[in-house]
């Protein structure tokens, strides 16, 4: 077992769909949080565990902020700004684009109000030429010249992670480790279960269907055997939108419960029989009841 001397809490932050949760997977070496190329795909804080040398890096993937339209986007956004309190760095996410935008805006704000060091990354480096980048952080340099480092990455290619962990390591604190050796995620097996169906809800339905989706995971057990059985209800909004998902003759259900029994597998390491329901709970965005019931909790 390496000896950990130091712990780094870093909240990893931005816009929806900048990619936060692809660099969190990419640092930890695994899939600990679901992606989409949907905006608004992470809902809760989810915690990806990173050991290099002597320290423990702690990366709180975070919602993207947004304007919420609901109870549950209200929910989302307050998960973002508690995020960034007692956490030793804030990593701000952002896009290459010459424009700081207004989340980019309100989380500088908030960073500045808890007086933490920050550090800019610049995500999606490899879709444009090296040159577009200065005005890129020349931008974000004239809204606030307070960064601690600026650094061009792409979690999707790997370009830049070795020198982000190297700055990240300036943040550690003396400690010993918070997670146990070997654990990359503070996501349960079960509920990872439950985001694996609803990421593949987000990958296979149309415009506002996903995102009115919610998952519960009613069953999760292991036979003797080895297999896991997962019974799953996919709660929607509509009743039109529970015939979407079902599909003709049950087609895009089936399609959907088979990507994600898929994941489901590779993921347990083992064979996994998934049976999945659909029923409609009109509206459970807006009822802060029903979105906590869902496991939306700010102390969670």
């Amino acid at each position: 077992m390496s000896e950990i001397k130091n712990v780094a809490m870093i909240t990893v932050c931005g816009r929806p769909n900048v990619g936060k949760s692809s660099l969190t997977n990419a640092l930890v070496g695994e899939k600990v949080a679901i992606v989409s190329n949907k905006a608004q795909t992470t809902r809760n804080r989810i915690y990806g565990v990173v050991e290099r040398g002597d320290t423990q890096f702690i990366l709180l993937d975070t919602p993207g902020l947004h304007k919420p339209r609901h109870a549950l986007g209200e929910y989302m956004v307050k998960v973002v700004t508690s995020s960034l309190s007692d956490v030793d760095c804030a990593l701000l996410l952002v896009e290459p684009i010459a424009h700081v935008g207004a989340p980019e805006q309100a989380l500088i704000h908030r960073i500045r109000e808890e007086h933490l060091p920050c550090i800019l990354c610049i995500n999606k480096i490899d879709t444009v030429e090296p040159a577009e980048l200065l005005p890129v952080i020349a931008a974000y340099n004239e809204v606030w010249d307070g960064f601690d480092a600026i650094l061009p990455i792409s979690a999707h290619t790997g370009a830049g992670l070795e020198e982000l962990m190297g700055e990240l390591r300036k943040y550690g604190q003396e400690s010993p480790r918070l997670f146990p050796e070997g654990q990359t995620s503070d996501q349960p097996e079960r509920q990872m279960m439950g985001e694996i169906l609803r990421e593949k809800l987000l990958l296979c339905l149309d415009k506002e269907i996903p995102h009115g989706t919610a998952v519960e995971i009613t069953k999760f057990s292991e036979r003797d055997s080895g297999v896991v059985d997962v019974d799953a209800v996919i709660y929607c909004e509509k009743a039109s939108h529970k015939g979407i998902i079902i599909g003709k003759q049950g087609a895009m259900l089936k399609k959907i419960s088979s990507l994600a029994r898929r994941d489901m597998e590779k993921f347990m390491g083992t064979k996994v029989f998934l049976e999945t329901w659909v029923k409609v709970k009109e509206n459970w965005r807006d009822n802060m009841n029903y979105v906590r019931g869902f496991g939306y909790r700010c102390d969670n």
